[in-house]
Order: structure tokens, then C-alpha cells, then sequence
């Protein structure tokens, strides 16, 4: 099941978390001492970009007579979408440019094009997600309320609907996070769930209403006699930035290797435990310079959780330093092609909407969901060891190895077992035959 204690499943002792977290410490003093004109420029330039993009779709799409006019304009527009949303509303919303001291670029004053308020969206990602990553009963994205994702979660029969609600979501991941959103606002407020006209519900329902009429009143009556092309451009549009980030999301939270943790772990954490979790409990996909911009960056989301408002620009050069880190205390650093890690997330989606009974593997060492318990054979001769031949720490990436080693060595022994047995039974019939 989820891990209880990260030090037994990391294979570290407490004096090398430590020295992790000293070390996770200096590259966030580095970044902070050197951010500077060159970061600025790269925010300023991606808000030009934005709406520049924007701008050119909506003009498209008024202007142009053609099919190709208005595909063209569309697909501008989905750009600035998930541009706005990805690298500017989301960041942006971290405080990851709140040293500038610009008003606009500020995280207290920036509004996203999206359906739910960003200061709801800071008061449950910002503090709820980001403090307790993958944490069971504390991490409210954890599945989002409606997908199970780790068998920590007990089975029931609405699971089987799990791969049509995960359709729904993401076709429209940008309400289920505003639904979501202020879900948690009025848990934090002890307000009822089922309680209608909040202070919560009515922030809730003025940015929703402001959003539906920007994409579906105002910018259409805009338009003119062309405001039925209008509309359904911004329903495309807005279609393309909730897939997206779907994605990128969950490429980044749900594949093999993003671990989940026990509130028994959490409760004892330090802060270096703090920096070994967020490093576990998350994942990474490959990307040039194009897709790390248009995923906000999220690509290096190991490096987003543990540092969430650290300029999202400089996430590729600390990510070259984390990985040396991983080197050196043998912890796995989890990433893989985008396909790879949404197709492993696609799997978890499908495989645990049946019952566990159902499942061949064990909770303790199945991909989606792994505890410390799953090294209970190699730990003793595993855990913090130095291999003698090269001094290089022999830690949870060696053991994890080691784990599917004897498991590959399993599969090839029960079929040399089949094997014999087929053997044997061929035998025995051709000497009854005789």
C-alpha cells in the first residue's frame, strides 16, 4: 500500500536525507541569488507571445471566410489558451514572479482565463496539493475526488464507471477544477458541501459567469453575423487548453513511480523529508523548448513540487542538478516520453476501477502503488550499503532492480516448472500410448 516511512523506502539513513535536503537547499538559494532581467524578459516575452496569439486567432476568426481561416484562428487561440493557463496562470499563481514587484505580474492580482477563481484555485493547490503531495486523506488531488488511483482507496461499484468519468474530466478539466476548488474552499470555511450561497459559492459562480460570457455572450455578439463561427471557435479552443492540461497534469502525478504516502509519514516530516517526497511522489516527461513552454514547464514537475515558486525558466538547469543528486543517493528520477507516462496513467484509470480481487498484483509491488514493504527480501543486504568496488551507494534505485530481477527470475523459473510439467505429461501419455 502507500508508504509509511520514506527513510526504509528510500534506503536512506537520516544523516543522508539530511544532506539531501542541504543540498536541495543550496540549489534554491543558487536560483533565488541569480534571478534577474534575463528571467524577467522571459515572462514578459511569454505575456506578449500570449496575447499576440490571441489576438491574431480572434481577428482570424472574425475576418477570415474560409474553413482554413477559421482552423487557423482556432488553433491560435487554443495556444494562447493553454499559454495563459500553463505558463502564466499557473505560475504566476505559484508567486514564482513575485520578486519582481511588477502589480501585474504578481500572484495577488492575476486573474486566469478559466472558469474558477485563482484565488480559490491558490487556497487549494498552493497549500493543499503542494504541502501534502500524494499524502492519503490530506492531498485533495489525489484522483480529484472521482478517480481512484492508488488501491488505498477502498473499491466500490462506482469505480467500474472510473474510464467514462475520466472522459468527462477531461473534456472539461477546467470545471471539474473549479468544482473542485471550491469544494475545498468550504471545507477550509466549515461550510456544508451541500450549503448554496456561500461567500464561497458566490465567488465561485461571479468568475464562472464572467468566464461563460466572455467566450459565449460577449466575444460573439462582438463578431456580428459571424458570431456562430465565434462561439464554437472558443468552445474548440477551450476544449484544446482543458485537454492539455489534463495531460500534462496527470502525466506529471499518475504514472508508475509518482508514490503515494500514509498521514503517519507526513506527520513526522521533516523538512528534508519534505524534499524526498515531493521528489517520489511525482513524475516527469521528456520535452524540447516548444513543449516545455506550452506545459507551463510542468515537464520537470519533480522539480515544480519541490521548488513550486522558483521561476518555471530555470526548472531545466535544476533539473541537471537533481538528477546528479539522484546519482549520487541512488533514488530513481521517474520520467519518460509523454505518451509513455499518460498511457501508464491511462492504465492506473483502468485497472483500478475493477476490484482488487480482480488484480494480479499485490498492493505492496504493484507499478501504480508501492510501500517499503516491497524490498522486505533485499533490505538487509541492500539499504545505504556502498558497493566496495566502486564506493558508490547501493540505494532504493539498486533495489528496486534487485526487485524486478527476482521477479523476472520467478517468471523464468515458473516457466521452466510449465515447462517440465508439459515435459512430463507429454512422457506419461506416450508410455500409456505404448
Amino acid at each position: 500500500m502507500a508508504i509509511t516511512d520514506i527513510k526504509t523506502y528510500a534506503h536512506l539513513t537520516d544523516a543522508d536525507v539530511e544532506a539531501l535536503g542541504a543540498e536541495l537547499d543550496a540549489i534554491r538559494r543558487d536560483i533565488e541569488s541569480s534571478r534577474g532581467e534575463r528571467d524577467a524578459r522571459y515572462i514578459r516575452r511569454a505575456i506578449r507571445t500570449q496575447r499576440l496569439l490571441e489576438l491574431a486567432g480572434r481577428a482570424t476568426i472574425f475576418a477570415g471566410k474560409s474553413r482554413t481561416a477559421w482552423v487557423a484562428g482556432t488553433v491560435a487561440l487554443a495556444l494562447s489558451k493553454i499559454i495563459e493557463n500553463m505558463e502564466l496562470g499557473h505560475n504566476v499563481s505559484h508567486g514564482q514572479w513575485d520578486w519582481m514587484n511588477d502589480p501585474e505580474i504578481h500572484s495577488t492580482s492575476w486573474e486566469w482565463d478559466m472558469a474558477g477563481s485563482s484565488e480559490q484555485w491558490k487556497r487549494a493547490h498552493n497549500y493543499s496539493h503542494h504541502l501534502y503531495t500524494n499524502v492519503l486523506d490530506m492531498d485533495e488531488d489525489l484522483g480529484f475526488g472521482i478517480l481512484r488511483m492508488t488501491r488505498d482507496v477502498k473499491w466500490e461499484p462506482k469505480h467500474l464507471a472510473q474510464p467514462l468519468a475520466n472522459i468527462l474530466l477531461a473534456a472539461t478539466f477546467e470545471w471539474g477544477i473549479a468544482l473542485h476548488d471550491l469544494h475545498a474552499q468550504k471545507l477550509k470555511d466549515g461550510v456544508p458541501p451541500t450549503q448554496r450561497w456561500s461567500e464561497a459559492d458566490k465567488q465561485f459562480w461571479m468568475k464562472a459567469a464572467r468566464q461563460l460570457s466572455k467566450d459565449y455572450v460577449i466575444y460573439p455578439a462582438l463578431s456580428g453575423p459571424v458570431w456562430k463561427r465565434t462561439m464554437v471557435a472558443n468552445a474548440t479552443a477551450n476544449l484544446a487548453r482543458n485537454l492539455w492540461t489534463y495531460a500534462v497534469i496527470f502525466c506529471g502525478h499518475f504514472p508508475d513511480g509518482a508514490e503515494k504516502f500514509t498521514k503517519e509519514q507526513y506527520e513526522n516530516e521533516t523538512h528534508a523529508e519534505w524534499y524526498l517526497r515531493q521528489m517520489l511522489g511525482s513524475a516527469n516527461f521528456k520535452a524540447g523548448p516548444a513543449m516545455a513552454f506550452l506545459s507551463g514547464n510542468l515537464s520537470y514537475q519533480i522539480e515544480h513540487h519541490m521548488f513550486p515558486d522558483l521561476p518555471s525558466n530555470r526548472y531545466a538547469e535544476i533539473s541537471v542538478r537533481v538528477q546528479e543528486l539522484c546519482d549520487k543517493y541512488d533514488l530513481p528520477y521517474t520520467t519518460g516520453s509523454m505518451m509513455k507516462q499518460y498511457l501508464l496513467a491511462f492504465r492506473t484509470i483502468h485497472k483500478l476501477a475493477l476490484p482488487d480481487q480482480w488484480l494480479r498484483r499485490t498492493a505492496d509491488d504493484a507499478p501504480e502503488t508501492s510501500s517499503e514493504r516491497k524490498f522486505a527480501d533485499v533490505l538487509t543486504n541492500m539499504a545505504n550499503r556502498l558497493d566496495p568496488d566502486n564506493d558508490r551507494r547501493e540505494g532504493l534505485r539498486s533495489a528496486m532492480e534487485k526487485v524486478k530481477q527476482q521477479a523476472r527470475e520467478k517468471k523464468a523459473s515458473l516457466k521452466a516448472q510449465a515447462k517440465d510439467k508439459k515435459a512430463e505429461f507429454k512422457s506419461r501419455a506416450e508410455s500409456l500410448r505404448h
